[in-house]
């Protein structure tokens, strides 16, 4: 019985033995799967950094500006005021914004006791009228008495002298007349030219008094931009270049040079320049920015997209062989219709990036766009 038992046993080990080294040989080699060195293909081509686009640097045309800050000033701002005082407003037939002719009336003064004036001066020219031609028939008289022999020559040297005194009454009678009526002309204040009503400072019933503001008025509507320019540029401003000048709402004007102060502020040391502007275009007063147009010249221009600012330098991605890319320091200066005025680093006809330069390093290697 027992040798029957102990046959079956044998193979029985024998199998385990085996499923043991071959579970520990799978073991084995799913452990050098894990541990071994990945698949990387060998000598296959770089991988590009990133896909960007390009410009080439071009030289071109542009106009050299300088910039400025001033305000905007009435061209000429006149002090309308009464020429005769001590008369009562009796009307103010203009306000603030109005346009006005040369010529037009602006304010009416009282005008009742100058009429009542030039009536008693009429009057009294008449009266003085009287007497000379009476003093001309007394004297025509005397002449014919003298040639009798009854008068004598005392009486008709007498009656000579009473003419040349009615005579002289008459010219003085005139001058009252027509000063009376001039102040009476004067009750209507006009506009001494044509313009804006820019300041109103006269109300109905106030006394007015000769001399006194009563309004201010635009001359022609005329305005000006007074830049402030540094002496160090101020050489090369001359009259009649061209300006634009844009203001706090973004609104652009075009004007002209007019005048160069002759003398520099010595607080600022910058000197005035007076520009034209189109009538009406703009408010005095208001403040505004400027770019005087000083002439044309060559310049090295790139897109500004292109022109990357690190650590407070610029630099530009220069494309060189094999979709290299190499980083170039430049000197930049104005910006003009979205391109950068280059000084120095770079020449016309080398190809730069321009978006993605941003992300770039030195030697990287790119993917142009098409």
């Amino acid at each position: 019985m027992s040798r029957t038992s102990l046959r079956p046993s044998r193979p029985r080990k024998v199998q385990h033995a085996l499923l043991v080294a071959l579970a520990a040989s799978l073991a084995l080699a799913g452990c050098k799967g894990r541990g071994g060195p990945p698949n990387k293909p060998a000598g296959g081509p770089p991988v590009a950094a990133m896909t960007i686009t390009t410009a080439t640097i071009r030289t071109a045309p542009i106009t050299r500006t300088i910039d400025a800050t001033g305000s905007v000033q009435a061209w000429q701002e006149v002090i309308v005021s009464p020429e005769v005082g001590g008369y009562r407003v009796a009307a103010v037939l203009v306000d603030v914004g109005d346009h006005v002719k040369r010529g037009q009336t602006l304010v009416q003064l009282s005008a009742d006791l100058l009429e009542a004036e030039v009536r008693s001066r009429r009057a009294t020219l008449k009266t003085a009228e009287a007497r000379s031609a009476n003093a001309d028939a007394a004297l025509r008289r005397g002449q014919a008495v003298a040639a009798t022999g009854a008068l004598s020559k005392a009486n008709v040297d007498q009656l000579e002298a009473e003419q040349i005194s009615a005579r002289s009454q008459i010219e003085i009678a005139r001058a009252d007349l027509a000063t009376s009526e001039l102040r009476l002309k004067y009750t209507q204040v006009t506009a001494p030219d044509d313009g804006v009503i820019s300041t109103r400072t006269v109300s109905v019933g106030q006394m007015a008094q000769m001399g006194a503001e009563l309004l201010r008025l635009v001359r022609q509507g005329r305005v000006e931009w007074r830049a402030e320019v540094p002496e160090a540029r101020l050489s090369l401003v001359k009259v009649g270049q061209p300006v634009t000048v844009t203001g706090a709402d973004g609104t652009q004007v075009q004007g002209k040079v007019r005048i160069v102060a002759p003398t520099v502020a010595t607080n600022n040391r910058t000197a005035l320049v007076y520009v034209d502007l189109p009538a009406n275009s703009a408010r005095p007063g208001m403040f505004a920015r400027g770019s005087i147009g000083v002439g044309q010249s060559d310049a090295i221009l790139v897109p500004v997209q292109g022109v990357v600012m690190q650590d407070g330098y610029a630099y530009v991605f220069v494309l060189k062989q094999d979709n290299v890319v190499e980083r170039r320091l430049v000197k930049v200066a104005n910006v003009q219709d979205g391109e950068m005025e280059i000084l120095s680093g770079v020449q016309s006809g080398e190809i730069v990036a321009v978006k993605g330069a941003g992300f770039l390093k030195d030697r990287d290697t790119v993917k142009v766009a098409k």
